[in-house]
């Protein structure tokens, strides 16, 4: 009887219970860096908890062949600063999308040191391996006001993560504001996110320009990544709706500069700043 009792134990152990299957896993990992204030924080929040129940975000959810989705939401900052604020949950209609959203807003907000957009991927891909769902897309969403500073090389984390098959999106912040320790901010942040950060099939980015313009921003990329690759989603740009630029597609970049700082460009910045 014990030997019975212990095989199966055995077999429960090695087949594990069988994913839900979602039409998409999205990790949200949102910039609590130096570079954002506790202010700018606070917005980000906000636009985050605005769309997730904007009736249109909702609408592309359950347009979906099944009609759910998988949602995680993270803040980073240095490369000891990953915090899990919600971890995977369906989202299968208004009201788990306003629970979602609820348990947002009434989760503590802090900022933190440094910038690590790669130990952001990374922790990511490792959120993935956890997940109880499974989805036909995997795609990291990566918020952000300035350049990778600490742990690993952006573009490495980003390749690595393309190889195992997953999308990083990305929502560079344009943001005339100094930091709160008084540094300004770095130009041409779009390209930067565009050569170096996002990666993926129908890869994209969605420019934000400054934070007060971040709820719109995220609305309309949340829209764009629950329902399929941009290029199925290609809109004229007016002076209302954000700026997109999908990945691999350079006759649609008409609002990118024409300068592109190297994908080491914040730990260049870095280094100068602790020369003197």
């Amino acid at each position: 009887m014990r030997i019975l009792l212990a095989m199966i134990v055995f077999v429960a152990l090695s087949f594990p219970a069988r994913a839900e299957l979602v039409d998409l896993e999205l990790i949200l990992a949102v910039d609590v860096s130096g570079s954002v204030d506790e202010q700018e924080a606070e917005l980000q929040r906000a636009g985050y908890v605005a769309a997730l129940t904007d009736d249109k975000v909702i609408r592309a959810i359950r347009s979906g062949r099944r009609g759910r989705i998988a949602l995680a939401y993270v803040e980073w900052a240095g490369d000891h600063v990953r915090n899990t604020v919600v971890d995977w949950t369906l989202i299968d209609g208004a009201d788990a999308a306003r629970a979602f959203a609820g348990q947002l807003n009434r989760a503590p907000l802090r900022v933190e040191l440094w910038t690590s957009i790669s130990g952001a991927i990374d922790f990511a891909l490792d959120m993935f391996s956890f997940s109880p769902f499974r989805g036909k897309r995997r795609v990291i969403d990566i918020s952000g006001d300035g350049p990778n500073n600490d742990g690993g090389l952006v573009d490495k984390a980003r390749d690595r993560a393309v190889n195992k098959g997953v999308i990083i999106n990305g929502l560079p912040i344009i943001n005339g504001r100094p930091s709160r320790y008084g540094f300004a901010p770095m130009p041409h942040l779009d390209n930067y996110y565009r050569d170096c950060v996002i990666g993926g099939f129908g890869a994209f980015i969605v420019v934000a320009n400054t934070y007060n313009d971040f709820a719109r921003a995220i609305r309309r990329k949340l829209i764009l990544e629950i329902a399929g690759p941009p290029e199925l989603h290609n809109p004229p740009r007016t002076p209302e709706t954000p700026r997109v630029l999908p990945a691999a597609s350079p006759r649609v970049i008409l609002a990118a500069s024409d300068e592109h700082p190297p994908c080491d460009i914040g730990e260049i910045i870095r280094d100068s700043r602790e020369s003197f």
